[in-house]
């Protein structure tokens, strides 16, 4: 090949650029990465084309082209692994997250240990308190009968419900998913 000067580089860019598109297009089947190869490769030859005497350039266009569009892959490889093994860290996490709560019992939920801190927070509660909270919550009464039968305001009511479960959220801190569910 004679010397790739400015205005034969042109002209070759111009005559093989179409072939050295679909060449990179047909192997990682992206139109914006064939172009960037395309070009590349075109413009890699034209380097080397100044600092050496090239006997083939069409040769060495193909090996330029073959190569990048290799990298191109290997580096779509990766990514892809990289992809693919996120997707199956995240599927796992939530096959167990899944698998957990389909495993969930109440039975286990209300164990002796929940039980016990449950009665002995409530035990503890000064006795208005304590009464409040147990009508609230376990015989199901509403605020406006829970204030009647006190004779108390219903924000008197809810702030000794406040206090019981401030009392319960400090001591089931360990159990607050299940706690919140079931208070709340």
């Amino acid at each position: 090949m004679d010397s790739l000067n400015s205005s034969n580089f042109k002209k070759f860019y111009i005559h093989y650029y179409d072939r050295c598109f679909l060449f990179a297009k047909s192997y990682v089947h992206n139109d914006l990465a064939a172009e960037d190869i395309a070009a590349e490769a075109l413009i890699k030859l034209w380097e080397l084309s100044g600092i050496e005497e090239i006997e083939n350039p069409l040769k060495l266009l193909y090996v330029i082209l073959k190569n990048r569009a290799l990298d191109y892959l290997k580096h779509e490889k990766i990514k892809n692994d990289a992809l693919i093994s996120i997707s199956t860290c995240t599927k796992r996490e939530l096959e167990i997250r899944i698998s957990t709560l389909e495993a969930s019992n109440p039975d286990r939920i209300f164990a002796n240990d929940i039980q016990n801190i449950l009665q002995t927070t409530i035990s503890n509660l000064p006795e208005q308190t304590r009464l409040i909270f147990k009508m609230s919550r376990f015989k199901n009464m509403s605020k406006k009968e829970i204030a009647a039968h006190f004779n108390i305001t219903v924000k008197g009511v809810d702030y000794h419900i406040s206090k019981a479960l401030l009392s319960l959220r400090k001591n089931l801190k360990d159990y607050f998913p299940f706690f919140y569910f079931l208070l709340i």
